[in-house]
C-alpha cells in the first residue's frame, strides 16, 4: 500500500512539476493585467518553442502519467473504504487532468503553436491566436489544480490511515479487558455460583 501511494504522489508531483514550468507563459496571460500584446507574444513564443522539442519527451510524459494512473486504478481496485473514497476521487481529478491534456492542450500546441508569425514584442498580437493562447495558460491552470487536488486526496488517505492506526493499541486493550472479565466471572449453572479453583 505506502509503496502505490508513494508512486502515485512521485508521479502527481512529477506532473505537476513539468505544468509550473509553464507558468513563465501562463503568469503572462492568467495574472498580469492588462494583457498586452508584448505578453501574449511572449506566451506563444514560449508555446512555439515547445512544440520544436524532441517528441521523446512527450512520450516520457505519457509514459509517466500511464504509471501514475495504473498505479492509482491499482490502489482502487482492493476495494477498502478509504481507497474507494480517496483513490475514488483522484481516479476522477486525474483523469480530468489526462483528458483536458491529450483533448485540448496538446491539439492547440500542435495546431496553432508550431509555427507563428516573425515579429517584434511590440507589433499587434494577431487575433486567431489570442483565444488559444489564453486557453492554454487556462488549461494549464486546471490541470494543475486538479493534480494538487490529487495530492491532497493522497494526503487524506494517509492522514486516515494513520488515524486508524492510532484506535489499535486501545482496541486491543479493551479486548484484553474484556477477556480478563469473562475470565473472572463466576460460571452460573442452576442459579448457585459455582466455586473456582
Amino acid at each position: 500500500m505506502a509503496v502505490r501511494a508513494s508512486i502515485v504522489v512521485c508521479v502527481t508531483s512529477f506532473l505537476l512539476g513539468s505544468l509550473f514550468t509553464h507558468w513563465i507563459a501562463d503568469s503572462l496571460t492568467l495574472w498580469k493585467s492588462p494583457i498586452t500584446d508584448e505578453h501574449l507574444w511572449t506566451a506563444a513564443s514560449y508555446y512555439s518553442i515547445l512544440t520544436k522539442g524532441p517528441v521523446q519527451v512527450l512520450y516520457v510524459l505519457l509514459a509517466i502519467a500511464a504509471l501514475g494512473g495504473t498505479t492509482i486504478f491499482w490502489s482502487f481496485r482492493d476495494g477498502e473504504a478509504g481507497n474507494l473514497m480517496f483513490d475514488g476521487g483522484s481516479i476522477f481529478l486525474y483523469g480530468i487532468t489526462v483528458i483536458l491534456y491529450m483533448h485540448s492542450v496538446l491539439p492547440s500546441l500542435c495546431e496553432k503553436f508550431t509555427s507563428i508569425p516573425i515579429h517584434t514584442a511590440k507589433d499587434a498580437f494577431p487575433r486567431a491566436l489570442r483565444s488559444p493562447t489564453l486557453d492554454l495558460a487556462s488549461n494549464h491552470l486546471v490541470c494543475s489544480v486538479a493534480l494538487t487536488g490529487v495530492l491532497i486526496l493522497q494526503a487524506g488517505r494517509w492522514w486516515a490511515e494513520l488515524s486508524d492506526g492510532d484506535d489499535t493499541p486501545y482496541l486491543e486493550e479493551k479486548d484484553t479487558a474484556e477477556s480478563r472479565q469473562t475470565k473472572a466471572a463466576p460460571v452460573v449453572s442452576s442459579g448457585v455460583p459455582q466455586d473456582q479453583h
